[in-house]
């Protein structure tokens, strides 16, 4: 692994958040799979792009790009050592060839410039200290024409998990969630930031697109709400409560989550931001 300088993220995404994605690799990427069609489409990947993923967390979209382009190459880079781990087996497990993985910061990894003609990111590129110093970085990781597409978090009005979680405010010391343009999971959520942001990092062409999906959370309303409270921030959360005051918003949890419940599953719309963008030729 390089230098860091998101130590914060890194931090956190090699403890318990990185930890619990990894163990839940399949519920996770049941939450995101919706995102998956629409942010490859975008990215068109060639039989022979080399292909980087920035974020990539357990590799999902990093093996999927690489079986779009079996001629070529994916790399996915992430912060979360017990999340490469996952994506490493999960790799083998698939007998994808043209895949790797590498622990790094995009804000500073020392990229070959002009190594990749595509870079992709599902929900991995909202949490950069520097935004401008990192997505520079990918820019010059990519060839002259090569092009980018991510999907980002959009504000959290429609976001039907997040408005689930707010409702238990008079139970667990929730704060006000973030607002576009602060750091966290919302700093790409305006658009017209993150245009000006990529085109200080040299980007052009840059287009941002509305587009929402709807992700299994779990079998029905008391699983999802188990699991959305074991994730790292419900975990932040619930540890500083006593445990019958978990035991009444996992049960609050599960009433407003209950409305959902369709078919045997639990599913909740994302809204977010898919995003694209060229390097100059």
């Amino acid at each position: 692994m390089q230098h860091i300088v998101n130590t914060d993220q890194a931090q956190a995404w090699n403890g318990y958040e990185g930890e619990h994605w990894a163990r839940n690799q399949d519920r996770w990427d049941d939450v995101n799979a919706g995102f998956n069609e629409p942010l490859l489409a975008a990215a068109a990947i060639q039989e022979r792009d080399r292909v980087l993923d920035i974020g990539c967390g357990n590799g999902c979209t990093t093996r999927l790009a690489a079986r779009r382009a079996p001629g070529g190459r994916a790399l996915g880079l992430d912060l979360s050592a017990p999340m490469l781990a996952r994506a490493r087996e999960s790799a083998r497990h698939e007998q994808i060839p043209n895949v790797a993985f590498e622990e790094g910061d995009a804000q500073v990894h020392d990229f070959e410039p002009g190594a990749f003609d595509v870079a992709i990111s599902r929900f991995g590129v909202m949490f950069f200290s520097d935004p401008v110093a990192a997505f520079g970085n990918i820019r010059r990781a990519l060839r002259p024409g090569g092009r980018m597409a991510f999907i980002c978090a959009a504000g959290a009005e429609e976001n039907e998990w997040l408005q689930a979680v707010a409702a238990l405010r008079a139970i667990l010391p929730i704060g006000e969630f973030g607002t576009p343009g602060s750091p966290g999971m919302f700093s790409l959520a305006d658009p017209d930031r993150t245009g000006d942001i990529l085109s200080a990092a040299g980007f052009e062409h840059i287009d941002a697109v509305r587009v929402e999906a709807y992700g299994t959370w779990g079998r029905n309303a008391a699983d999802a709400a188990s699991f959305l409270l074991t994730s790292g921030p419900g975990r932040h959360l619930t540890s500083q409560v006593a445990p019958e005051v978990r035991d009444r918003a996992h049960q609050a949890l599960t009433d407003t989550l209950s409305t959902h419940e369709e078919s045997g599953a639990l599913r909740l719309r994302t809204p977010a931001w898919l995003v694209t963008a060229n390097c100059p030729k």
